[in-house]
């Protein structure tokens, strides 16, 4: 987050992300990805490998996620750590792409995704691993072990595709091809909600519970403001999502958005007092479409292709902890609920939530699409983080300042119950057509980082409260007194 040097042009922004878009080429992606346990040597891993390519099976690049390794990164050295971080994004991408292009070259020589991909690729990570090391070691002790996260695997997705969903690169006419150029989605990805067992628990609340409600109205992107940058885990850099998001409220977030900008910014929402900016992946639809982005990086130069689609409805509630009640939240605190990289991460720090309207009470998926029944639309919801630890706005890795309170609502030790942002998206969207994969009624599926398939278990919001003092308080005390304002 750029802070104390001179703004550029939004119009200048956008000209260096178009030409870093060319530089990494618009060619279409195929699946690519591999499982190998800690304990498997570098030989078993890389002969495993080429057995899983060789075989034709659908593979993608898993790398350490090493932002999530740093706990702790001095100030002075932030900026240049966020960037090195947000280049082995770009790193990865570049990689993914390249494979995805190979396969003739893998046909032959099951060596070559080990030897021409895998390999250059931990060279140029350790580069930048050892460039982190030594910005943070001008300033404080060295972070030891990094060196170990360099290395990469290849990662068998488990998603074959079926007939008709290989790696054509359709982005017009009619849908022949319900992949989003051969990376996904694939049927295996969708379940029909209405076979799903009931799975919604909700903690019971205690009599000091905190049970109010305070709406804020900020609407469903109809300015369409889009880009495929992260200001809070890439900040300074275009391009830092690798995905498109959906963005509402305030109306200045990019790249390079401070925070001096945001308090300056105007807002989509109705309540002038909130300029807190709101943000997820669009989802799409594979019908074939070309959309504004089809050939630019974020979009269709990384796989993320078809048409954008707006939601019907988002609803924004700040709720109470069923276990007292709730101080303010800090101004300008960012918080990232869900993980955009689950997919080779696992699930520890996962929280989408998909369902259906009629739903909702019942059943929320975490790792699979909704098939819903005619006359029920799809839901996304994200439950952002209620505890905070009473200091930071932020943290290294974007998490530890905040923390999900436990099964019975309790906070941390050391932690402090905030307002709860509920955020829900309702989608007017058919179930798809998994008999003919996807031909009669076409895939949705989530915008993603390439090499993790759109898969909906990395469904993710982000969230950087900018509400003034004042509203900030009636807030507080509209839950802590048990009302509904707005």
């Amino acid at each position: 987050m750029r802070r104390n040097t001179r703004k550029r042009s939004k119009t200048a922004r956008r000209a260096v992300g178009a030409a870093a878009a060319l530089a990494i080429g618009a060619g279409g992606l195929v699946a690519v990805n591999i499982y190998a346990s800690a304990d498997e040597t570098s030989a078993s891993k890389g002969s495993a490998q080429n057995q899983v390519l060789a075989a034709g099976t659908s593979t993608t690049i898993d790398c350490p996620d090493v932002g999530q390794q740093l706990t702790s990164v001095p100030a002075q050295a932030k900026a240049q750590v966020d960037r090195e971080l947000a280049l082995l994004d770009k790193q990865i991408s570049e990689a993914y792409q390249r494979l995805s292009t190979s396969q003739k070259a893998i046909a032959q020589d099951p060596n070559f995704a080990q030897n021409a991909i895998v390999g250059p690729l931990k060279d140029k990570r350790k580069a930048t691993l050892d460039r982190i090391t030594i910005a943070i070691g001008r300033v404080a002790a060295k972070p030891q072990g990094l060196d170990a996260l360099a290395a990469c695997t290849l990662r068998a997705t488990g998603n074959q595709p079926t007939a008709g969903q290989g790696g054509n690169n359709n982005q017009g006419g009619n849908n022949t091809n319900a992949g989003q150029t051969g990376n996904g989605p694939v049927a295996a990805d969708f379940v029909d909600i209405t076979k799903v067992r009931s799975n919604v628990r909700t903690p019971a609340r205690s009599a000091k519970a905190s049970k109010g409600v305070f709406v804020t109205k900020c609407g469903v992107n109809a300015n369409k403001l889009y880009n495929s940058d992260n200001v809070i885990v890439a900040p300074g850099v275009t391009n830092g999502a690798h995905h498109l998001h959906d963005y509402v409220g305030n109306q200045d977030n990019d790249a390079f958005s401070s925070d001096q900008d945001f308090a300056k910014a105007g807002t989509s929402c109705q309540n002038k007092g909130d300029k807190s900016s709101y943000y997820w992946p669009v989802l799409r639809l594979q019908d074939g479409t070309k959309d504004f982005d089809a050939d630019k990086q974020g979009g269709g130069a990384e796989g993320n292709t078809g048409r954008i689609l707006t939601a019907k409805k988002s609803t924004l509630n700040f709720v109470g902890s069923p276990r007292g009640k709730v101080v303010a939240m800090p101004k300008f605190l960012r918080v990232i609920t869900g993980d955009a990289k689950a997919f080779v991460n696992g699930t520890a720090n996962a929280n989408a939530s998909w369902s259906c309207t009629g739903f909702e009470n019942k059943v929320q998926l975490k790792d699979k699409y909704p098939l819903c029944p005619s006359g029920s639309d799809v839901v996304r919801t994200f439950k952002f983080q209620s505890c905070w630890d009473g200091t930071n706005i932020d943290s290294a890795n974007h998490r530890t300042h905040v923390a999900f309170a436990d099964a019975n609502g309790n906070c941390p030790t050391g932690f402090k119950a905030i307002p709860q942002l509920v955020q829900r998206l309702v989608y007017d969207v058919d179930a798809p057509s998994l008999k003919d994969n996807g031909k009669t009624r076409p895939f949705f599926s989530l915008d993603s980082f390439p090499e993790q398939q759109h898969k909906p278990v990395t469904d993710h919001g982000d969230f950087i409260n900018v509400f003034d003092a004042k509203l900030m308080n009636k807030a507080v005390q509209c839950i802590n007194t048990g009302r509904k304002c707005s």
